[in-house]
């Protein structure tokens, strides 16, 4: 196997670790609230940026990573309180809400950051390298980090979704929400959780991606295909979906830039336009 091929499988599994991090929360929000929140993306980059400022604030990436998560989750909070809120049930309007923050936050991102590409400094536990062994390959630590980070996230949701009775509440509003309605259960309260979850995780991956990659303006939009794309793959509301589709999206996205980077948004679309037309509800999707 060439170093190229390893290379490209390593730095797809890793993308797609990133990828599932962003897109575990929003899958869920997309399922329960039936909502297009296009303001993913942005949560996703304004939570680097604010991860930035407080990394070099105290020199402490963890503290970054809570201070990227937890601000955009109460961002959420507010978005979700005193703007999705009353429009729920019309599909149109919370999409353009959506839209229009992710425009506004993207706006304050500039002018509070700038435009010029930032990255925030890997701590230096985890700035080394380690070498695989039996394939005799040097990779970044960091990098298998946050393979370790996007597995915990997997056990955590599971547990939370399969053995907490909120949990198992949200996976019941997935599969039939107007029966959970019907049962008297606080739908708004439920709304909100998920929501917050949502930015939370988008936060996270904000700090995690402007270590592993850069911070920059613009980067909101990319990284929101990419994950729509794997929601799409995937299916809605799906766990087990999600994984399967990050991994799907990174491992193409990464061999494509690899091997043949003028067709590599070709590439990616492809099986989003094979997977949709077999099974339009995505992999593991199911009919809402």
């Amino acid at each position: 196997m060439s170093l190229l091929v390893i290379m490209s499988l390593l730095n797809g599994l890793t993308l797609g670790a990133l990828l599932f991090i962003t897109a575990s929360g929003l899958t869920l929000s997309f399922s329960l609230m039936r909502v297009v929140n296009l303001t993913n993306g942005a949560l996703y980059m304004a939570g680097g940026f604010i991860g930035l400022s407080v990394s070099k604030v105290t020199g402490s990436w963890l503290l970054a990573l809570l201070a990227g998560g937890g601000v955009m989750a109460a961002l959420a909070l507010l978005e979700e309180k005193h703007l999705l809120r009353w429009a729920r049930g019309n599909d149109l309007i919370e999409t353009l809400i959506s839209l229009s923050v992710a425009i506004i936050i993207g706006d304050l991102v500039l002018v509070i950051w700038g435009g010029y590409p930032k990255t925030i400094e890997i701590p230096a536990v985890l700035s080394g390298i380690w070498t695989i062994p039996v394939i005799n390959v040097v990779y970044p630590l960091f990098r298998f980090f946050m393979l370790g980070l996007a597995i915990v996230i997997i056990l955590a949701l599971w547990f939370f979704l399969k053995k907490t009775n909120l949990g198992v509440t949200i996976r019941a509003g997935v599969d039939n929400f107007e029966m959970v309605s019907a049962l008297g259960i606080n739908v708004r309260r439920l709304f909100t959780i998920v929501f917050c979850l949502s930015g939370f995780l988008a936060g996270v991956a904000g700090v995690v991606g402007g270590t592993f990659m850069m911070l920059v303006v613009g980067e909101d939009w990319r990284i929101l295909t990419l994950t729509l794309i794997v929601i799409i793959i995937g299916g809605m509301g799906s766990l087990g979906g999600t994984i399967v589709g990050a991994l799907i999206t990174g491992l193409i996205y990464s061999f494509a830039t690899a091997y043949i980077p003028e067709f590599s948004l070709f590439i990616l679309f492809l099986p989003v336009a094979i997977i949709l037309s077999i099974r339009p509800h995505g992999l593991f999707g199911a009919k809402a």
